[in-house]
């Protein structure tokens, strides 16, 4: 098949009002492996925008989505089964545009997302809307009241590139189990991955109008979502800057905003610590999905008189990293999502080696598609651009510390408080020195806290709220608090 062909059979459409929709644009989507075009994505514009929370905000005002929990639970359940039964072809077009290895596919990066929309679906079934407050007297007379919980309404909800499904469903599963109504944009990296999961939907008894999928690069369509009158809820997953401006867009209508932002964590060994198992655990951890993921322990703090020793241990890890075709089952790490993001890597890397850091490991563009080798610095200053900047790459910087105050004050030496991880022989000194670091999920031992039960978040500037577990449902609802004077 030639690759028009293979475009042309992998193009999607919008979801907008319950229809799928074409539109004259159309975005271009990459097979990072190889550079290639693998597909064309709908571009939707302002005017797609706009139908689509108008759609959203009748679905809302004028049907029972928002107040039949039963209706909700019964779609979520079937969106669950839909997922499942299209889930070969929704993992094979993950591993073409996304650039995820097969066997992340039955990982984070599709399956266990799909655990959300069905935990979601549970966690209705026993949920309580209403809190009694009891009575009060006030001037000789009986004042009942509590407090309803109720759907906040609009939801405009906006996805990166590297996990679509997961950064998807975990907005859309407990919006919709709180009876709020969805417009849903995908990257533009990883437009048909979103859609495929919009015609999905439309193939349910999800009611018309109540989730609404749209793909473009236009930043204006982002602009108009986050600015709209008609949308009561932001929800935004990507980088901090940007998550500044969707704040600030967001403030003139006083929309609530939800933010899942970036990370810059840190993975404490002590002194303790098993330093193979670390060495392998950090390596192969960053390694994950060519280290495109917020949580990521990028930062390594390493006692100083065993800086070297790890640092050669690290370098011999990478050395076993497999990478290349993400379709071949012993591929361990895929590309980059995009030449545009392999020069920024690699832009990282060379002011650190520039600025002083010891390049160990890796450092080099691979092609063809947008590889990069895994990375190590060592001898990494905390306060250097490559200790605290983002770089969303197989990138770790290996820093050295003199005790257990000084690696706490380096890990939060950081504008970020996303997650965390430490290492240690003594499980109650790793839990001491983890309450320390100031971040919003922690890692002990290799302890693994995602799920779809447990909330997700982070400190500082690594965002605002939660997503998943029963927090994640409550950032969609607002309280109403009631009081009648009994007879």
């Amino acid at each position: 098949m030639s690759t028009q062909e293979q475009a042309v059979a992998v193009t999607r459409r919008l979801l907008i009002d319950g229809q799928l929709v074409e539109t004259e644009q159309t975005l271009a989507s990459l097979d990072p492996a190889t550079g290639e075009v693998f597909g064309y994505a709908p571009e939707a514009t302002v005017a797609e925008v706009d139908a689509a929370v108008g759609a959203a905000r009748r679905a809302f005002d004028t049907t029972d989505w928002s107040t039949n929990h039963e209706l909700r639970a019964r779609c979520l359940n079937q969106l669950y089964q839909a997922l499942r039964d299209n889930v070969e072809e929704l993992r094979e077009l993950t591993i073409s545009e996304v650039g995820a290895t097969r066997a992340l596919t039955h990982g984070n990066q599709l399956e266990v997302p799909f655990e959300i929309v069905r935990y979601y679906a549970g966690l209705l079934e026993g949920y309580e809307w209403s809190e009694d407050l009891g009575n009060i007297e006030i001037r000789g007379q009986q004042h009942h009241r509590w407090v309803e919980k109720e759907a906040a309404g609009v939801v405009a909800a906006i996805a990166a590139y590297n996990y679509p499904h997961q950064l998807a469903l975990a907005k859309l599963a407990p919006s919709l189990a709180a009876g709020c109504t969805v417009v849903l944009k995908g990257a533009p990296d990883t437009p048909l991955s979103t859609l495929a999961l919009g015609e999905i939907i439309a193939q349910t008894d999800i009611p018309a109008g109540v989730v609404n999928v749209l793909t473009s690069s236009d930043i204006e369509v982002g602009k108009r979502m986050t600015t709209h009158p008609d949308v009561d809820v932001v929800t935004f997953t990507g980088s901090t800057p940007v998550g500044r401006e969707i704040m600030a867009a967001a403030s003139a209508t006083l929309k609530k905003v939800f933010l899942e932002l970036g990370g810059k964590s840190a993975m404490i060994l002590l002194d303790d610590a098993d330093y193979v198992k670390s060495a392998q655990f950090a390596a192969f951890s960053v390694a994950t999905h060519a280290g495109q993921g917020c949580a990521l322990t990028t930062r390594v703090l390493v006692p100083a008189a065993d800086h070297d020793k790890v640092a050669q241990m690290i370098a011999g890890v990478f050395a076993h990293v497999t990478y290349g075709d993400p379709r071949d089952p012993k591929t361990y790490m895929g590309p980059l999502i995009s030449e545009r993001q392999r020069d920024k890597v690699d832009g990282i890397v060379q002011r650190a080696v520039a600025a002083g850091a010891t390049l160990v490991a890796g450092g080099e563009k691979v092609d063809p598609g947008f590889f990069y080798k895994p990375t190590l610095l060592a001898n990494v200053d905390p306060d250097s651009e490559i200790a605290q900047e983002e770089v969303f790459g197989p990138v770790i910087a290996l820093i050295p510390y003199t005790d257990e105050d000084d690696a706490v004050r380096i890990a939060n030496n950081s504008i970020y408080g996303l997650s965390g991880g430490i290492m240690s022989a003594d499980q109650e000194r790793a839990k001491a020195v983890a309450r320390r670091v100031r971040t919003g999920t922690f890692s002990i031992n290799g302890g693994n806290y995602f799920s779809a039960d447990a909330p997700f978040g982070g400190y500082k500037q690594s965002g605002i709220g939660r997503e998943m577990g029963r927090q994640g449902l409550e950032e969609f609802l607002e309280l109403k608090t009631f009081a009648e004077v009994l007879a």
